[in-house]
């Protein structure tokens, strides 16, 4: 996993066809230089297009490894689970009125019966955007608003398209198809992601579009080193003054990612900020290495709000059209607040009075949420894994024994417990050798953790970790990189470390196979369940 671009002596890999280049000349021996021919280390790069043909089948096949396991018997339990019982009903008043709506006592049961149609005509209070719900309203509209698979469906396709995307972030990353192979698989089979895929809650939408704005923001400091450098060279000397960068495309397109996370929970915030600031040190890093001698006040004062017009307005756009249905009918809660004493904002149309008190009440419920739950679990419990969330349990008697249909939100216990000593391996790493790379890994932990910390006394949950774990899993791929060895290494010791990282990734599949019953909802043997009962905390 730790060479991007794989090379081998010459005449230990395949044969090579493929006319000489005319400056260059044949190679020892009369062959044809191949056009990957590295005459300066006398190797031979890994041939391109196999390479490249590699690259997809590695991605198709992760993709679909996490989409058997996050599609299949998707729709049982069919009933509402957990907090289904808010998003899912929500998002479908919200698809046919516009906004989402109140619904009478008992709607669950008549839900799940085929009663879709009981909302009452009066808005409701959502604590969150728009969003998540629409997402989960089309998954009804096109698979079935009778169907638990229809309720479902939506998030099953985003978290599956999270281990696609993460395939290609860490591809990104690193150029290496081996790594960002190990990474889409580790969280293909990592029991949170898919719990939280295939049960109608918001994090899996929000950590999609989460993995997705730090892939785009990977796409441009890729090259944004190199286009700094190139443009400073080009003029006189001294370098005071760097170039000042509009055209950066996968900037505005990590805006409209960071929008959209925000647009189905506010958490997504803090990762718009931070992206942001990564966005103004990766720069400054840039342009001192480019010799540019105000490098910092360069990067923070001309480039630096150059990159926030690139960011932050389309991210508000985006924000802002997920609230069209609310704002463009009357009927939803809070609708009228805006039209009663409007003081000295008299000049804003009444909607978006309305829109910011919404706002206001949100952010004072969000604060103020301190409830009791038996399955609460602060944030500094979270590295530990002490107390996941069980979303649905029933028992029977079959077969002459009590038999257990669980839900269980707990990550695969050795890609979290491993992944924690990782994240600490990745700090000290960065440290002592600081990489964009990792940089940008630990930024995107930060963002997604460090929040949560903040908010000791808050009603928060172990599963809200699934849109930090794409961070966790890139931090413990780069430490199975480690452990493997380059090809530096001595070929003893990398065969070694080799073998170890196989057999990691090889108990990692039996521990998902050991809980995907657990997890599903799939009838097993209570004493099966039992098993299951490492730690106090849990089940």
């Amino acid at each position: 996993m730790s060479n991007p671009e794989p090379s081998v002596p010459l005449g230990a890999g395949p044969a090579w066809n493929g006319p000489a280049p005319a400056s260059e000349g044949p190679l020892p021996g009369g062959a044809p230089t191949p056009t990957w021919y590295d005459r300066a280390t006398m190797r031979l790069r890994a041939d391109p297009t196999r390479n490249r043909r590699g690259g997809v089948l590695a991605a198709v096949l992760v993709t679909l490894i996490a989409g058997v396991l996050r599609l299949w018997n998707l729709g049982h339990p069919a009933t509402l689970v957990f907090d289904e019982t808010y998003y899912v009903k929500d998002a479908w008043s919200q698809w046919l009125l516009g906004y989402t709506a109140q619904w009478p006592d008992g709607a669950d049961t008549g839900f799940a019966d085929g009663a879709v149609d009981t909302f009452l005509p009066d808005g409701s209070f959502s604590v969150h955007p728009p969003l998540g719900k629409f997402f989960i309203g089309a998954g009804m509209a096109l698979f079935g608003v009778e169907s638990s698979t229809g309720w479902r469906i939506a998030v099953a396709l985003f978290g599956t398209g999270m281990v696609l995307v993460l395939y290609l972030f860490a591809r990104t990353l690193t150029r290496s198809v081996a790594f960002a192979t190990v990474a889409g698989l580790l969280l293909a089979v990592d029991g949170q992601a898919i719990v939280m895929s295939r049960v109608s809650l918001l994090d899996t939408f929000l950590a999609f579009f989460v993995l997705l704005a730090a892939w785009f923001i990977a796409l441009d400091t890729r090259g944004h080193a190199a286009r700094v450098a190139a443009m400073a060279a080009s003029r006189r000397p001294p370098h005071v003054w760097g170039p000042v960068l509009w055209n950066r495309p996968w900037v505005i397109a990590a805006g409209a990612a960071a929008g959209c996370a925000v647009a189905v929970k506010w958490s997504g915030l803090y990762v718009l900020a931070a992206l942001g600031l990564y966005l103004v040190v990766a720069d400054a890093w840039a342009r001192r290495r480019a010799g540019i001698s105000s490098w910092l006040a360069d990067a923070a004062l001309r480039q630096g709000p150059v990159s926030f017009l690139l960011l932050v307005p389309v991210a508000a756009v985006v924000y802002v059209s997920s609230w069209l249905g609310w704002l463009l009918t009357g009927g939803g809660w809070g609708r009228d607040l805006g039209a009663a004493d409007p003081g000295p904002w008299g000049w804003v149309p009444t909607p978006l009075r309305a829109l910011w008190l919404f706002h206001k009440a949100i952010y004072d419920f969000h604060v103020g949420l301190t409830s009791e739950h038996g399955y609460a679990s602060p944030a500094w419990q979270w590295p530990l894994l002490a107390r996941p969330t069980s979303m649905y349990y029933e028992s029977a008697e079959c077969g002459g024994v009590t038999c257990v249909d669980n839900i269980y939100s707990l990550n695969n216990p050795l890609i979290w417990w491993a992944g924690m000593a990782a994240v600490v391996w990745l700090v000290y790493r960065f440290a002592m050798r600081p990489r964009w790379q990792t940089g940008l890994v630990l930024t995107g932990l930060a963002a997604t953790y460090v929040p949560w910390l903040l908010y000791p006394e808050r009603t928060i949950f172990q599963f809200y970790t699934v849109v930090m774990l794409p961070f966790v899993v890139l931090a413990l791929t780069f430490a199975l990189r480690d452990v493997s060895g380059s090809t530096s290494f001595d070929p003893v010791r990398r065969a070694g470390g080799q073998r170890l990282v196989l057999v990691f990734l090889i108990a990692v599949v039996v521990l998902t196979a050991f809980w995907y019953p657990i997890q599903t909802a799939t009838t097993v043997p209570y004493e099966f369940w039992r098993l299951h009962n490492w730690l106090p905390g849990w089940i």
